[in-house]
């Protein structure tokens, strides 16, 4: 996830550590709160990589007689962006977090891209909501205490769910009012992604 976030926002713009650290807990709206521990390894990993590189020293700046690495990312690094955005769902909670992660960067994909991942965000909740509400209906073994919580993930899970069709809605709504021209732009985006898709 951090990685993908990390991606994500220098695609905006080159970025030292510092402003990194600031614009994560910013852009992800208190997600998580990303400590130097975590940052600097994953981007050491991803320069490594070749996703990201450091500013030449002509272009670094200079703070208090220290120079700060000022990171950008690179082409790889592009490629691998619009790869973490469209991965295989994880099991469990944890696709909860990687999923609004995600959702944070959306704007880089087509719509048409995003619709679809949208519809596979939504389908997993739903099959979530009837396990959910399979267990509330047995209700064998349950104290008051986890009955509360059972009822808390669907009310939930259900809110989501209604939240995803509504960005799923507004997704088609935009994408039908779209230029002719914006359209087949969007559509040549769509197929590039698909065809690495196949090749991947």
């Amino acid at each position: 996830m951090l990685e993908l976030a990390i991606l994500g926002l220098l695609k905006e713009q080159p970025m030292h550590g510092y402003q990194l650290s600031r614009e994560l807990g910013e852009a992800l709206g208190g997600l998580w709160r990303v400590s130097y521990g975590s940052l600097y390894p994953s981007l050491r990993r991803l320069e490594r990589d070749g996703a990201i590189e450091a500013a030449k020293a002509e272009e670094a700046t200079k703070t208090k007689g220290r120079r700060k690495t000022v990171y950008d990312i690179t082409e790889r690094g592009e490629e691998l962006l619009l790869e973490l955005l469209q991965e295989t769902p994880h099991e469990g909670q944890t696709e909860d977090a990687r999923f609004r992660v995600r959702l944070a960067f959306f704007r880089y994909l087509p719509p048409e891209t995003r619709i679809r991942l949208l519809e596979r965000r939504r389908g997993a909740l739903e099959e979530r909501l009837g396990t959910i509400k399979g267990v509330l209906r047995t209700g064998e073994h349950q104290d008051d205490y986890q009955r509360a919580l059972m009822e808390h993930s669907r009310t939930a899970t259900e809110s989501d769910i209604a939240w995803l069709s509504g960005l799923i809605q507004s997704e088609r709504g935009k994408t039908a009012t779209a230029s002719p021209r914006y359209r087949g732009s969007e559509r040549r985006a769509t197929a590039t992604l698909r065809r690495k898709e196949r090749t991947s």
